[in-house]
């Protein structure tokens, strides 16, 4: 465990180091699961014989355990890890309880669990990111109770009396979260597996999708936005570009990130004016989303010759402009014209791993080899080449999946709206499905590439573990 001095007393202050160890290392692991099974369900895509028959490996029980599993335990496990080690760097105070932080990793590592048996299985709720049935979204509940418990707590007694941007982003996220998770998952049981949503019809669409996308918003952009707001400025050791804009970015973002979950449901039965709403908030996050991005970019000045030799940073950067263009391609895809040609095509699929694997595995991937190296008494990774051969594999394998998907996505639109003289079909859905097959290929192998960059940094890992500890660890308390 590192420990530093309270500036304000002159007390070591030892941090607890274990519980984000154990996270960021399950970080990497689940990855490694959740990707594997992302490429499994694409090759069923180009050979649906992969299933084997056996209906707990079809692809309509994967999917949504491959979506649990790079979100919440991938994704997770990063935040948790990245949380639990600013929080108590940038308040110079020890987690304000070990063993609530203990029950958050076994707690969350049950989750994991419960939902990697459930799914295949075909125990599900039905609902995108909420698929897990009652029993474990109790279970979720409490984890993340006593998780806020322990963030909020350690807050409450730091040391430095200013907090740092980075811990208001984290703050958001778990408040919302909380309310999200609690409000979509209300149902009454009928079984130990089986329950029903309270909500009904075009309302329990608008729920679901008031979590569905403010999911994204606050699990997979604002937590992630804390972790770039410390470890870039640390990577590159420089200051925040500017943290007045910061501040704005942080308020603007979660004042408008709520409201823009409608565009999901364009061209359906919810009201008009609920589907246009979502679409003006959603055009209005562009201006945060944007400054957050510039703001990281923008810290590297002065310092740019660093990319050349620190493959961290460029994990960082480059997921700074993933960052730049998922935003902006969301709010020009939640326009009703725009998305008259995007819903329903692999155009959509393209968007979101432009932003799952170009924005958050990027950021998570930089900041674990950031991170993991400190916290296993060294000073970097084993190998800085593997890092960088890591960085140009997943960089390749992004480029093919998303390039890939926004090909057939938009081509996909234009052959289901095309139509003849005589008002019939151009196409039928199988001759669209026949031109999009050669895609499916291409993303295949895209996601393969970004598989096996994983499995790089796991046998990094597995070194830098098991070199022997250095011994001139610097231990000064880290600038905030």
């Amino acid at each position: 465990m590192q420990s530093a001095m309270d500036s304000a007393q002159g007390i070591p202050v030892v941090y607890n180091d274990k519980v984000v160890r154990q996270f960021a290392v399950m970080t990497v692991i689940w990855g490694i699961v959740g990707m594997s099974v992302g490429v499994l369900i694409a090759a069923q895509l180009l050979w649906p014989a992969l299933n084997f028959d056996i209906a707990w490996l079809s692809y309509g029980r994967l999917r949504p355990l491959h979506t649990n599993a790079v979100i919440f335990a991938f994704g997770g496990c990063a935040l948790f890890a990245s949380s639990y080690h600013i929080v108590q760097r940038t308040c110079h105070v020890r987690l304000i309880s070990d063993k609530l932080a203990a029950f958050t990793f076994w707690g969350w590592q049950l989750v994991i669990l419960a939902a990697a048996i459930t799914l295949p299985l075909g125990i599900t709720q039905s609902r995108e990111y909420a698929e897990l049935e009652w029993p474990i979204d109790l279970l979720i509940a409490v984890v993340w109770v006593a998780y806020g418990i322990v963030f909020f707590g350690t807050l409450a007694i730091r040391k430095v009396k200013h907090i740092y941007v980075a811990n208001w982003f984290f703050a958001a996220y778990v408040i919302t979260i909380a309310v999200l998770h609690i409000i979509n998952n209300l149902a009454i049981p009928v079984s130990a597996t089986k329950s029903y949503i309270i909500y009904s019809g075009v309302v329990d669409a608008m729920v679901q999708w008031w979590y569905g996308h403010n999911a994204v918003g606050f699990f997979l952009t604002a937590a992630f936005l804390g972790m770039m707001y410390y470890f870039v400025p640390k990577q590159a050791g420089r200051p925040i570009y500017s943290y007045r804009l910061s501040i704005v970015h942080f308020w603007a973002l979660i004042s408008t990130y709520m409201w823009a979950g409608p565009h999901h449901l364009h061209y359906t039965t919810l009201p008009d004016w609920a589907q246009s709403l979502g679409m003006v908030f959603s055009l209005i996050l562009l201006a945060p989303s944007w400054g957050g991005m510039i703001n990281g970019i923008m810290t590297l000045s002065g310092a740019w010759h660093k990319l050349r030799t620190d493959p961290i940073l460029k994990f960082m950067i480059v997921s700074l402009s993933f960052y730049g263009m998922s935003t902006f391609e969301g709010p020009m895809m939640s326009i009703k014209t725009v998305n008259a040609l995007s819903h329903y095509t692999d155009w959509t699929i393209g968007h979101v791993h432009s932003g799952a694997l170009g924005w958050v595995a990027f950021m998570s991937i930089g900041t674990m080899y950031a991170l993991i190296p400190k916290l296993h008494g060294q000073r970097q990774m084993w190998s800085t080449r593997l890092i960088d051969v890591h960085f140009w594999i997943a960089t390749i394998g992004v480029v093919l999946y998303v390039a890939a998907m926004w090909i057939a996505g938009v081509m996909q639109g234009l052959m289901w709206r095309a139509f003849n003289t005589d008002g019939t079909l151009t196409y039928t859905f199988v001759e669209a499905l026949k031109a999009t097959y050669p895609f499916y290929a291409v993303r295949l192998v895209g996601g393969l590439l970004f598989l096996i960059g994983m499995l790089i940094m796991l046998f990094n890992l597995i070194k830098t573990i098991a070199a022997p500890r250095e011994a001139a660890m610097p231990l000064a308390v880290p600038a905030v």
